[in-house]
């Protein structure tokens, strides 16, 4: 078998056989096929497509060049869910601990934040203490002793996806498909779960722009997911506007702490409630759709969701006294962002929210970059809200850099006119 017959098969578009594909991604992860053979191939890919089944040999092969992650010494059915990445995005905090609260085992291995997008591991790095690195013994421990665990990804999980999205990420092949189903569904597929919920995005904040777009990513992950025995669903959500009302590490914190303690926004209530219906029916806790979404919204407000959580942060060393005033988190430094003009908001363009968090510091420009955990941003006000001018409609969370690109940037992003309306939130859901 020889790479260039491989790059120049797939260049006729014709489909590649798994055997082709294991000797691919065995090759290029060993250093034996070099970056510009490689590169060749992806551009290949990007304008002769893939079908489905070589997508899920795809993601088979990289879940295959690492540690696939053994969670069978915990008993039951495990669960995990996965967001393809949003503004303001904070359900995993939240939903692992109100799933844990009802008995359903929630070990799950979490990416850092890159571009507008932020990282589970990222927010939860701003509780003091919290350690996001476990050895594998004591993350199956903690899920065994408390049904919950949220450790940052092993760097030995799919090194070939991860050697192949830095490759994407400089030769234009991200943004295709197959690709971008394999990359997410190799580490999934690695991580252990016996069960997943695909959260995807779609809108101005979202990677899927349309919702054709993001149906298609949905579907490829869940055949991939199902073809490998795991129990799958998708949700296609809207990201037009952030979810919720903060963004930024330990804003998205405080916002989960609000959540948990029975007074989140709506919006992120719904997404989170929607995907853990559908978890405690895959993990059998459940039976019935409707009354899953009861006994959730009954742990958000009863305590006993925020008192799981307060398990999970103190087995990985976080500061649970830190956590009664979440407001110590964040700056002192705060700027007003007041309202140009009177009526109703008619749109919060989500991408230009995330990229005035990233000006102040919240979010990476490239993987080396240091963020700040501190800063973000607090809109006040959601689309379909009635705002006066001059009053506040979002504040900044800043330590001195990039403020008034943030507050530009904000004030560009929310369009105010006389249209009431509300978004339809939760769009399809595809098992």
């Amino acid at each position: 078998m020889h790479i260039v017959d491989i790059i120049s098969k797939k260049r006729d578009g014709k489909v590649l056989t798994k055997e082709e594909i294991d000797y691919l991604i065995k090759n290029y992860t060993n250093g034996n096929i070099p970056d510009y053979q490689m590169s060749a191939f992806l551009m290949a890919t990007y304008f002769q497509n893939m079908n489905d089944e070589e997508a899920t040999f795809l993601a088979l092969a990289m879940r295959d060049s690492g540690d696939i992650i053994d969670l069978s010494k915990i008993p039951g059915i495990k669960v995990d869910k996965h967001s393809t990445g949003g503004v303001g995005d904070k359900v995993t905090l939240i939903l692992g601990p109100l799933l844990a609260s009802l008995g359903v085992k929630f070990a799950k291995m979490s990416g850092r934040g890159l571009g507008h997008t932020g990282g589970t591991i990222d927010k939860l790095e701003s509780i003091p203490g919290y350690k996001v690195e476990l050895p594998v013994q004591d993350f199956i421990k903690q899920v065994n002793d408390i049904g919950i665990a949220i450790v940052g990804q092993s760097g030995d999980v799919a090194p070939a996806d991860k050697k192949l999205y830095a490759l994407r990420d400089v030769t234009a092949t991200v943004d295709i498909i197959p690709l971008i189903a394999s990359s997410i569904m190799s580490k999934k597929l690695a991580s252990g779960a016996d069960a997943i919920v695909l959260d995807v995005k779609v809108g101005h904040g979202a990677f899927m722009k349309t919702e054709e777009e993001a149906t298609k990513l949905a579907e490829l992950m869940v055949e991939i997911g199902r073809k490998s025995g795991k129990k799958m669903t998708a949700i296609l959500t809207g990201m037009d506007e952030p979810l919720g009302h903060k963004i930024g590490n330990a804003l998205e914190v405080y916002e989960a702490i609000e959540t948990l303690n029975g007074q989140g926004p709506k919006d992120l209530v719904d997404v989170t409630v929607e995907i853990g219906a559908h978890l405690l029916l895959d993990s059998g806790t459940e039976s019935d759709f409707e009354t899953a979404k009861i006994k959730l919204q009954e742990a958000l407000q009863n305590g006993t969701a925020y008192q799981k959580f307060l398990d999970l942060v103190k087995a990985q060393g976080g500061d649970i006294n830190r956590l009664s005033q979440p407001e110590q988190l964040l700056s002192k430094n705060t700027v007003e962002v007041l309202s140009q003009k009177e009526g109703y908001i008619t749109e919060i363009n989500a991408l230009d929210i995330g990229r005035a968090a990233m000006r102040l510091g919240a979010g990476r420009e490239t993987k080396d970059d240091v963020i700040c955990l501190e800063v973000g941003i607090d809109l006040h006000k959601k689309i379909g809200d009635h705002v006066k001018k001059g009053h506040v409609i979002a504040t900044l969370y800043t330590r001195d850099k990039g403020v008034k690109e943030a507050e530009k940037l904000v004030l560009e992003a929310i369009s105010i006119g006389d249209e009431h309306k509300r978004l339809q939130l939760i769009k399809k859901t595809i098992k």
